[in-house]
Order: structure tokens, then C-alpha cells, then sequence
């Protein structure tokens, strides 16, 4: 794949997404690692020239070369019987496709060890064949790939030489402040071993991944900067140079930075098993609305609310669809993103204490967390009802019959309401409600016919809350939505 063109999208950080009105393209990412202290922020410089000095040599060039089939489609078009087709023909083989062709890709990368390992993006090296180092003396050496991690675009590479190589280590990108300076280096469009400076933009950005932490900067970066360093005025790598905002793939001063904070971790990870090792506390989870808060009665609309708990680790510890985690290890959890972080960064094997609210009071249990790459994806099922059809809250709803179950891909004996019908100018509609999707609970309590609901949504009306929460599963996944009492 060549990095200098790459787009990133939800899943692939190889495929385009649009962010507001320009496309968000990938550049790739830089990280080094070691002891950080919290630092002070500085002023500007008189000039950068001693910073660029001192961290240039542990800046790399990054060629990958590829093999990749002559397009069969790509042939040009004669008509029938032109001497021109048979000439093609034989040029390019009998099937009329050419032979195999080499394609180059540049990117960037840093060298974060005296025994040669090399940081840069997943998507600078993905699928190549061999991978080429330039370093800041102009020596060409040949690397291998150590481990890569697509989730945040990470890649380690591994180069060998006689002589201890030059290398950066990490800052702490959780002390870095809005208008801090950083210097980006790199190889944009191809001209090696170019420095850019600016300032942290902003912080905690996401574009599309589960572990996304971007440091925005309007330093100057630019495709074939992906995989570059960007670094504090210490010289520490604070962040990889990923992306870029641009409607024209050029830079426009909005850059992003995967935090270092993040990337150390896993360049850890990879050095040491070649692969990531993250933790799985094994529940589906969902932020908490304001609306969801007034209808649980609870002050703030902070944690983290279980949807779903498949077989795993919460299952075996006690925790049900419906607690609300608020302290992971220690560590308060203000939302659903905060969670799967502190969980990722969390020992496999270990047990730690989860603190949740479970109807309104505080629970402690002990999890021994799983390892995410070994336990992805679990389901659940339960039982039927009789059909009664009837219309609530702006929704049609009929018990889930086994063949209803069947038409709509649910698992064998799911119990709960189906929505057949969704008025469009109702609450249920407006909070995203649609024929076809399933209630399980209300009130955190099942829900397997009419009078389950309507006894859920008495409750809330006597205790004077104004909405009533609904677990809602749609092809499978759950999802929490609070509604208006009547």
C-alpha cells in the first residue's frame, strides 16, 4: 500500500472517512519510549536549530516496495480483429494481464533504541514486501518486521548494526498543554529529514479507532510524514504524526498526533511478544445521557452503563446488564471511552476491583480480566411469549414469537417486545427507536409482554421520574434509550 496516499475510515486506517467538510488523510505515526517526568511548559526558542540538531539523527526515511498484479481490466481497447490486439496480447501475456509490478511507498519513522528498533505507522508498512531505512548519514539498511498493531496504527521494525544507532524516547503527552510548542521531522512528499514547528492545537481528539488519543498541531505535516516523531522542546517524543485534515491532501495547519501516552505502551507490548496484549473485562457498554440519568434517578450522567454481558470475566465476577461501572482500578470512569482505555491498558490475568452502581447502590467486586485478542465477541439469548399487538410511547409492539425471532436473526428463544411500528413525530422515533428493533428490558428489569411495560413504566411514573429507560437490542447489539413517561 503506498502511505503517501492512504485515507483512514472507521475500521481500516487505510480507508477514507470524512470528517465535516475534508477528508481526514492518514500520514502515519512516530513514538519512542523510556523514563518521562512531567515537564514545565517553555517559551519559544530563539530558534529551533539546536532541537532539530539533537533529534534528527534518530530520525529515519522509510521506503517499503511492494509487488502487487498488473490490473486484468486495465488493457487498452481495440476492435475486433485490429492488429493492435494481437500485438497487446502477446506483449502482455496470452490472459491479456501484465506481469507483476513493484510499487513504492515513503513514510517515516524513529529509531527509539541504541540496539536498533524503528517506530512508525502500521499503515506505512502494511503489506510489504521489503522495508528499506534511510538514516540521517544517508546508510540504507534493510528491517524486518517486529509486530503491528492496526487499532492504533503502530508498527515496530527492527534494524541490525554494528555500532549503537542514535534514538529519541518518549515524553509524557498527558502534560502537554494547548499552545505548548512541538517540532514534527520527517519525510514529507518525499524530501527527507524535514523539520516543522508549532503548537498543540488541542488534545483528546478521536477520528475512528477504540483507543484513539490525538494531539492536534498546526505544525506543518504532510503525506510522508506518517510515522514521524513529533517532539516536545526537550526532544522527547510526545507524538506520531498520523493525519491530517485537508480537503486537498496538503496540510492546512490541522494535524493529529497519536499521544505518546498511548503509543508506549504499545510499542512495549510489541517489543516484548511481537503482538498486543490488552485486557477484557468482557461487557458491551454504552455512555450515559442526561435523560438516562433523570429516569435512574442518579445526580450526573458519569460512567459507564453495561448493555450486554457475555460469557467472560464480568459474567464470572457478578456484573449485570444494567450496573453502571464508575471506578475501574482505582481510576474514576467518567464515560464509555474512558472505560475500554483504562481497561486495554489493564494486566491479562490480573484482578481489580470494579466499583458500580447497581439500582442506586454502590457494589465492589474483583475482576481477573481477560486478554481482548482471544475473546472477542460473545452473544446472549433467553425465551417467548404470547402475541398481543398494541400501541405504546409512539411504538406498535407484539411479544417476540419464535418466528419473529427467526425473521429478524435473533437468537433461538429471545424473549422481550418488538417494534413493529414507529410514529415519526413521537419521542421514540426522535430518540432513534425503528420497526424492527427489540426491547428486552425496561427499568432495568426484563420485559417479556405488554404488562411487563406497563408495570416498568408505572414504577418510574410513582417515583416521579420523567422517563423510563429501555434496553433496546437492533441486529443483535444492545443500547439503552430513555423515553417520556406518558
Amino acid at each position: 500500500m503506498n502511505a503517501m496516499t492512504s485515507t483512514l475510515s472507521a475500521d481500516a486506517p487505510t480507508a477514507r472517512m470524512r470528517k465535516g467538510l475534508f477528508p481526514v488523510i492518514l500520514l502515519s505515526v512516530a513514538v519512542a519510549f523510556g523514563a518521562v517526568a512531567p515537564k514545565i511548559a517553555a517559551a519559544a526558542p530563539d530558534s529551533f536549530a539546536d532541537l532539530a540538531e539533537k533529534v534528527s539523527p534518530a530520525v529515519v526515511n522509510i521506503t517499503t516496495t511492494t509487488t502487487v498484479a498488473a490490473p486484468i481490466d486495465g488493457s487498452p481497447m481495440f476492435p475486433d480483429g485490429s492488429p493492435f490486439g494481437d500485438l497487446f496480447k502477446d506483449f502482455n501475456g496470452q490472459n491479456g494481464q501484465g506481469a507483476p509490478q513493484e510499487s513504492n511507498a515513503l513514510g517515516s519513522g524513529f529509531v527509539v533504541s541504541a540496539d536498533g528498533y524503528i517506530v512508525t505507522n502500521n499503515h506505512v508498512i502494511e503489506d510489504a514486501d521489503q522495508i528499506e531505512i534511510e538514516f540521517f548519514s544517508g546508510e540504507r539498511r534493510a528491517a524486518t518486521l517486529v509486530g503491528t498493531d492496526p487499532k492504533t496504527d503502530i508498527a515496530v521494525l527492527k534494524v541490525v548494526s554494528d555500532e549503537p544507532l542514535p534514538f529519541v524516547t518518549f515524553g509524557d503527552s498527558d502534560v502537554m498543554r494547548v499552545g505548548d510548542w512541538v517540532l514534527a521531522v520527517g519525510n514529507p512528499l518525499g524530501q527527507g529529514f524535514s523539520v516543522s514547528a508549532g503548537i498543540v492545537s488541542a488534545r483528546n481528539r478521536e477520528l475512528s479507532g477504540t483507543y484513539d488519543d490525538y494531539l492536534q498541531t498546526d505544525a506543518a505535516i504532510n503525506r510522508g510524514n506518517s510515522g514521524g516523531p513529533l517532539f516536545n522542546l526537550d526532544g522527547e517524543v510526545i507524538g506520531v504524526n498520523t493525519a491530517i485534515l485537508s480537503p486537498n491532501g496538503g496540510s492546512i495547519g490541522i494535524g493529529f498526533s497519536m499521544a505518546s501516552n498511548v503509543v508506549s505502551k504499545v510499542v512495549g507490548q510489541l517489543q516484548e511478544f511481537g503482538a498486543t496484549r490488552r485486557g477484557w473485562l468482557g461487557v458491551k457498554i454504552q455512555d450515559i445521557t442526561p435523560d438516562m440519568a433523570e429516569a435512574m434517578a442518579l445526580s450526573n450522567a458519569r460512567g459507564a452503563m453495561v448493555t450486554d454481558v457475555p460469557t467472560g470475566p464480568s459474567l464470572d465476577a457478578g456484573i449485570k446488564a444494567g450496573d453502571i461501572i464508575t471506578s475501574f482500578d482505582g481510576g474514576d470512569v467518567r464515560n464509555s471511552r474512558d472505560l475500554v482505555r483504562r481497561v486495554a491498558d489493564a494486566p491479562v490475568g490480573e484482578a481489580v476491583e470494579v466499583v458500580l452502581l447497581r439500582n442506586g447502590d454502590e457494589m465492589k467486586l474483583m475482576v481477573t480480566l481477560g486478554q481482548r485478542e482471544l475473546a472477542e465477541g460473545e452473544s446472549e439469548s433467553t425465551s417467548a411469549p404470547q402475541p398481543v399487538i398494541r400501541s405504546l410511547l409512539g411504538m406498535t409492539l407484539e411479544p417476540v414469537t419464535p418466528q419473529t425471532a427467526n425473521t429478524l436473526g435473533l437468537p433461538d428463544g429471545t424473549e422481550g417486545l418488538v417494534i413493529t411500528e414507529v410514529a415519526t413525530d413521537s419521542e421514540a422515533w426522535k430518540r432513534g427507536l425503528r420497526a424492527g428493533d427489540v426491547i428486552t428490558e425496561a427499568g432495568q428489569q426484563p420485559v417479556s409482554s405488554m404488562s411487563d411495560l406497563d408495570a416498568r413504566i408505572k414504577e418510574a411514573s410513582d417515583a416521579g421520574r420523567k422517563s423510563v429507560l429501555l434496553l433496546i437490542r437492533r441486529d443483535g447489539e444492545p443500547r439503552f434509550v430513555a423515553l417520556p413517561t406518558p
